[in-house]
C-alpha cells in the first residue's frame, strides 16, 4: 500500500528528526526541509497529503509559506510555534493552517493531531459536482458532502477540511445556533477545556470565502453571545 507523505519544515534538524522517528514508526513517508523555500518544492514535486510548518524561520517564515501554499492548495497545515499567546494562534490560524501545536510538544499528541486532519483530508473526493440526496441546498449555498464541492451564490469556492466540516455542521441543521464550544467539540473531536480563538479564526476564514462582503455576513450570522448559525 502507498505511504502517505508528510512534509516536515523546521529550521531545527533535531526536532525535523524527532517528528520523523515517530511519523515513520506510523506507517507515513516524511519529507523534511529545513527552510520554507525548500520545503515549497518539495511539494510541487511529491505527493504531499499534510504539512507540518515551524513558524520561527530564517529567510521566509512557517507563516508567509503558508499564505503561499493556500493560494493553490487546501492540503491540512500544522503549525508548530513556540509562542503560545492566543493572538500568535490567531494569526497562526489566519493564514490558513488548520492546526496549531505549541513547542514543546508531546510527539504522540502531534502524531493524533496527524492522524484526525488526515482523515478529514481523505474524505475529500475530486469528483464532479452532481445532485445527489448528500447535497444541502440552503441561503445561497450548494454543499456537496460526498465530493465536498461547495457552491456559495453560484461560484465554487474551496475549503480546508476543518472549513468544510464547520460549514456542513451549520448547514445540516439550519436555525440552530451553535456555540463555539460545541463547534469545536463536533469538528475537532475534541473537549474545549479553555477559552481560544480557534473557531472563530476558521468562521472569520470561511466569511471571507463565501460570503459576498465579509463584513455584513449573510450567510453565517453571529448569534452575540450565544455562537453561530446559518438561516433556514
Amino acid at each position: 500500500m502507498e505511504q502517505t507523505g508528510i512534509l516536515v519544515v523546521d529550521d531545527d534538524r533535531e526536532i525535523a528528526e524527532l517528528v520523523e522517528i515517530h511519523l515513520v514508526s506510523d506507517g507515513y513517508r516524511v519529507f523534511k526541509a529545513f527552510n520554507a523555500r525548500e520545503g515549497l518544492e518539495i511539494l510541487e514535486k511529491e505527493d504531499i497529503k499534510l504539512v507540518i510548518l515551524d513558524i520561527m524561520m530564517p529567510g521566509m517564515d512557517g507563516l508567509s509559506m503558508c499564505k503561499a501554499i493556500r493560494e493553490t492548495s487546501t492540503v491540512p497545515i500544522i503549525m508548530l510555534s513556540a509562542k503560545s499567546a492566543d493572538i500568535d494562534k490567531i494569526i497562526g490560524l489566519g493564514t490558513g493552517a488548520d492546526d496549531y501545536v505549541i513547542k514543546p510538544f508531546n510527539p504522540l499528541e502531534l502524531t493524533a493531531r496527524v492522524k484526525s486532519q488526515l482523515r478529514r483530508y481523505m474524505k475529500f473526493n475530486p469528483g464532479s459536482f452532481e445532485k445527489t440526496e448528500k447535497e444541502i441546498s440552503v441561503n445561497h449555498l450548494n454543499i456537496n458532502k460526498e465530493n465536498h464541492r461547495v457552491l456559495a451564490y453560484g461560484r465554487e469556492v474551496k475549503l480546508t477540511p476543518i472549513e468544510f466540516d464547520i460549514l456542513y455542521l451549520l448547514a445540516s441543521n439550519p436555525g440552530r445556533v451553535f456555540s463555539t464550544d460545541e463547534i469545536f467539540e463536533r469538528v475537532w473531536n475534541e473537549k474545549m477545556y479553555e477559552a481560544n480563538n480557534t473557531v472563530m479564526v476558521h468562521i472569520r476564514r470561511l466569511r471571507e470565502k463565501i460570503e459576498m462582503d465579509s463584513r455584513n455576513a449573510q450567510i453565517i450570522k453571529t448569534v452575540w453571545g450565544v455562537g453561530y448559525k446559518i438561516e433556514k
